[in-house]
């Protein structure tokens, strides 16, 4: 298992430092308005004496306000935070499907669903985190040892087996939209209980329309249109419920997370996260967080690159229910920040 957990952090380490070729500067950036987000400071609290976060890769929150953090350490864990940020409870201490965390999202009806990368599945579990309910993926075969990423060519994607998947998301009939992911390049659709319908994209890497270079992203809005963060080719990509190419955004920098509102005003939240490492020019041109209109119109940005909270630390989800009020999970800080919109509810 540690072996295992080795080599895939290996190999993730080699794809974010390839991606981090992708990082180019977001063209909205001169004519985007800043929007007076404000950090809250020590939201999160509570935590037992003696432990700490990891690699904060998921942040989510339920229909109460609860925060759910999915996060790396010596151990893949998923910790609960009640409205006010106070830890409440671990998730699936030990669970077999977490390994490697990448996403966990909150569907409509307060179901958790976590995206492991390590195991190569993605489980639902019932709103109080005490059972699972499905699960889409193959956990690898222990005895087949550390095989983090599949040597040569991708073999040809197939409809129930995924390949380090990214992210999560459903649509308003509870269809299910997985990111699938880095070592597959494509976005698959199943129904609520989990048969496959469709796929977009494929095993091989492409940056034409139907091609990815590592959909790391994924959300879904009320009218069903899918929004892809297409990490590799720094741009969000657009389908339609069926999976039909519509249209690109790649006017905000990175893609590494895309996030949208709930309300009957429906928002895009696009991250341009300075890359894994800092290379040499980064902090000059991400760190920020845009808002979007869904038609991919920029209504303002907020945050900068820096090691210190507020500042940010290479971005990898965020959640933006409430679209005045943003949790950003870091993966090189090793924490979550709030941030509240001055004025907003």
């Amino acid at each position: 298992m540690k072996a295992y957990l080795a080599a895939t952090a290996a190999v993730s380490l080699l794809f974010s430092t390839l991606s981090a070729s992708a990082q180019v500067a977001a063209t909205a950036y001169a004519s985007a308005p800043d929007l007076a987000y404000e950090a809250v400071p020590g939201f999160f609290h509570g935590i037992p004496a003696g432990d700490y976060m990891g690699e904060l890769q998921g942040v989510a929150t339920n229909s109460k306000g609860h925060i759910f953090a999915f996060f790396r350490g010596p151990n893949t864990r998923l910790w609960e935070f009640d409205q006010n940020g106070k830890f409440i409870k671990e998730i699936g201490k030990d669970f077999y499907g977490f390994m490697f965390a990448h996403s966990v999202r909150i569907d409509r009806h307060d179901n958790i669903w976590t995206v492991d990368e390590g195991t190569n599945v993605v489980t639902k579990f019932n709103p109080s985190g005490t059972k699972v309910l499905m699960v889409i993926g193959r956990h690898p075969d222990a005895a087949l040892g550390p095989i983090a990423s599949p040597k040569g060519p991708n073999a040809p994607a197939e409809k129930y087996t995924l390949c380090r998947p990214t992210d999560v998301a459903w649509d308003q009939q509870d269809n299910i939209f997985i990111g699938d992911g880095y070592c597959n390049n494509r976005v698959v659709k199943y129904d609520r209980n989990g048969r496959f319908l469709a796929q977009n994209g494929g095993e091989k890497v492409g940056k034409g329309e139907n091609e990815y270079n590592l959909p790391h992203g994924l959300q879904v809005d009320h009218a069903g249109n899918v929004y892809v963060a297409d990490r590799g080719n720094a741009r969000y990509v657009v389908l339609d419920n069926n999976l039909k190419w519509k249209t690109s955004y790649n006017n905000v920098g990175s893609a590494w997370s895309a996030c949208i509102s709930e309300g009957p005003h429906q928002y895009l939240f696009a991250t341009n996260s300075n890359p894994n490492g800092n290379p040499p020019g980064s902090w000059k041109i991400g760190g920020q967080i845009y808002k979007m209109e869904l038609d991919g119109t920029v209504v303002g940005k907020f945050g900068r690159a820096g090691k210190l909270e507020p500042g940010f630390q290479v971005v990898h989800m965020m959640d933006c229910r409430n679209p005045n009020q943003i949790i950003a999970g870091e993966i090189e800080s090793w924490r979550m920040q709030k941030f509240v919109l001055k004025g907003g509810k």
